[in-house]
């Protein structure tokens, strides 16, 4: 028979499957920009492998490379990269390990097909990604972006950088990687001799970017190798100057690793200091916002009164409603919740 190249248990299935065979994990992320011929066979060839090693998490992959980020079992850790070095594009590559490395933020492993494995809105076939720009390491990193002439550049969205980004830079208020592309080029045309650095979560997207910035004119373009989460380490490693203020947001469980004790940011329901992100508690809201503890508990874990009354009608009740409700999340992308005034959030949608 042959096995089962996806997964098939529910999600109760595998948090009590989880919790009866507790171990340590070790979260690391990857990413590399190469060309794939068959990528279904590439898919099923990882899954086979890495299912049978425990690792969980998520792996996209494109014909223009793959983009990985999972939680290895401590035990397999060497078994994991004995297996991903011996293939060949993958030989050596670098892997990002989180700064808090034990604990699992994956209930399965979801191994899929992309176009891209980050989306970019470019359809130019002359455009090469992997002709990217010079990589910098934390220490260069600290130095180029002291010089008043350098152009730094968060290439994340605005929900990450609200919580934490490097000191002086700059922070394009838009929802999607492919968004802050166009942006930027056309924002700095006239600064193409300028050095301009640019940096993100794990390395894929100013990659890609620096890039794309290469692509369009721009002479001298530099990238933080690794990204926030190898520069996060390296610091600590060779007690460096940290530049970074506040939290590095990630994408999974844990939305965040603190790189420094600063809180930049508000809740967004009372505007205390606070830069905890997490998702309404209402299923059909769902939006990604900033709450405090203590909004937390007033609104159950909601966006807004509206949300929180809602999740308290029973099923009878919310099919009883007449008038199609919708809520912060249904209207707003991902994480705009932040352009509403306080008193629209909470009172009103």
């Amino acid at each position: 028979m042959n096995k089962k190249l996806f997964n098939t248990l529910s999600k109760e299935e595998l948090v009590a499957r989880l919790n009866e065979h507790p171990q340590d994990y070790v979260t690391i992320s990857f990413y590399k920009y190469h060309r794939i011929d068959n990528p279904e066979w590439f898919r099923d060839y990882l899954f086979l492998h890495l299912n049978e090693m425990g690792v969980l998490g998520r792996i996209y992959i494109a014909q223009e490379g793959i983009n990985a980020q999972i939680t290895v079992p401590s035990a397999a850790i060497e078994q994991f990269r004995t297996f991903l070095y011996s293939i060949s594009f993958l030989d050596q590559l670098r892997l990002n390990y989180a700064i808090e490395e034990h604990g699992n933020s994956f209930l399965k492993l979801k191994i899929k097909i992309r176009n891209k494995i980050v989306a970019d809105g470019i359809d130019d076939p002359t455009f090469d990604p992997s002709d990217c720009g010079v990589h910098l390491d934390a220490n260069a990193f600290n130095k180029i972006i002291e010089d008043p002439n350098t152009i730094l550049i968060d290439m994340r969205n605005h929900y990450e950088s609200e919580v934490g980004h490097f000191k002086g830079a700059i922070t394009p208020d838009v929802v999607t990687f492919r968004e802050s592309l166009p942006i930027i080029a056309e924002q700095f045309k006239d600064k193409t001799e300028r050095p301009m650095v640019m940096y993100c979560t794990g390395g894929i997207r100013c990659e890609k970017a620096s890039a794309y910035m290469k692509h369009y004119g721009y002479k001298n373009v530099y990238q933080l190798n690794g990204g926030i989460i190898h520069y996060a380490r390296q610091i600590r490693e060779q007690d460096l100057e940290n530049k970074f203020i506040g939290k590095n947001f990630v994408f999974d469980e844990r939305m965040g690793e603190r790189i420094s004790d600063e809180i930049i940011s508000q809740c967004h329901q009372c505007g205390q200091p606070c830069d905890t992100h997490v998702n309404c508690a209402n299923d059909h809201c769902h939006i990604l916002f900033i709450q405090c503890p203590a909004c937390a508990a007033k609104y159950h874990q909601c966006c807004s009164r509206k949300c929180a009354e809602y999740i308290s009608l029973t099923e009878e009740e919310r099919k009883a409603i007449q008038v199609p409700l919708t809520f912060n999340g249904s209207k707003f992308s991902k994480g705009r919740y932040k352009a509403m005034s306080r008193d629209e959030a909470l009172d009103t949608h």
